[in-house]
């Protein structure tokens, strides 16, 4: 028996020009009754800003804005600011998105303490060309997941940067922003293809080039979760920001798995250590729930389920999610009922 209710779209693309080909991948903001909602709309050409609903209550919505609340301003975000979410530090609200300039995609954020104006921080992850992972990588063979290098070296053996004009950066995204400090610091998770890593630091100015080619270098101690299972064997990324329980940090991430029809994406579980997280205490061996209805099979992109952010009413923790790269939709699922099949796991 499935243990989550799946509760059907919630929003899709309009004839407004900014999101008239898909709407996806909403960040979320819940305070009491009111659920933000911050969403990629994306228009004809693949260019992408974020668009703003409100909701009264896990599933109506009460407003939603007729043009874009957060668009690309920046040459690195030149052709998208893409797949948010946002997390609440103290009194301070934490947007993170994909940054994509139509070659590079980075991890960037901004702040904001009313939710209306945002202050942008810049890049934060890598600005290392793929070239240069790879040779950190290499250097490094014995400290690196296979996969890892795998990955670097199947790019620069068949030396794409040539192939397109501009520089290729590794692509770095599925930022992710715990809603609290840990140990003093901004505490941040980051996908370096195929796992998920850690990320900690007080100030944006620290993540230089330095620091980069060293925490590459030393990659395996940052890896905080593997691909592990069958619907995980193409990769894993972050998903929602993490849900502070007494249990721990439960964490829902999304995986894709490769098959013959090509890669379907998973909404994936975990459970964290509340004062050390990379500490795992538990973690779902199948998906917490994969694209089964046709709306989520069928869009921009076949078989996708993308969870991005989550809300509580009172035991049911509700998982908005991008389906098929096309439309929002919403899940829930009872927080004890999870929260416990975790620690059993």
């Amino acid at each position: 028996m499935s243990l989550v209710t799946k509760h059907g779209i919630l929003l899709e693309k309009t004839d407004n020009s900014f999101e008239d080909e898909g709407v996806l991948n909403p960040a979320v903001y819940q305070d009491a009754d009111t659920v933000h909602m911050f969403y990629r709309a994306v228009r004809k050409g693949n260019f992408s800003t974020i668009g703003y609903c409100r909701l009264n209550g896990p599933l109506n919505i009460v407003e939603r804005s007729d043009k874009p609340v957060f668009y690309p301003e920046k040459s690195y975000e030149f052709q998208g600011t893409e797949d948010p979410r946002i997390s609440k530090i103290g009194d301070t609200y934490y947007l993170a998105y994909t940054a994509y300039d139509g070659i590079n995609v980075f991890g960037a954020y901004a702040t904001s303490k009313d939710l209306i104006h945002f202050e942008r921080k810049g890049i934060i992850t890598p600005r290392l060309t793929l070239e240069e992972c790879s040779a950190l990588m290499k250097k490094n063979a014995r400290k690196i997941n296979i996969m890892h290098m795998m990955f670097y070296n199947f790019f620069t053996r068949y030396n794409l940067s040539n192939l397109v004009k501009g520089t290729i950066h590794v692509w770095d995204k599925n930022v992710v922003f715990f809603p609290e400090k840990i140990d003093g610091k901004l505490t941040v998770l980051h996908r370096l293809y195929p796992s998920i890593q850690l990320l900690c630091f007080n100030d944006p100015s620290e993540l230089d080039t330095e620091f980069w080619s060293t925490y590459i270098s030393n990659l395996k101690k940052h890896i905080l979760l593997y691909p592990k299972y069958k619907h995980e064997n193409g990769h894993i990324g972050g998903g929602c920001p993490p849900v502070p329980t007494e249990e721990g940090w439960l964490l829902i991430y999304h995986s894709a798995q490769f098959t013959r029809q090509g890669y379907t994406y998973h909404a994936c579980a975990t459970l964290l250590d509340r004062e050390d997280p990379r500490k795992v205490i538990g973690r779902l061996r199948h998906p917490l729930f994969s694209p089964t209805l046709p709306w989520e099979k069928e869009g921009n992109v076949n078989d996708v389920v993308f969870p991005t952010g989550t809300a509580l009413f009172g035991d049911d923790l509700y998982i908005y999610y991008g389906a098929a790269d096309s439309r929002i939709a919403a899940a829930s699922v009872n927080i004890k009922t999870l929260l416990q099949k975790l620690k059993n796991t």
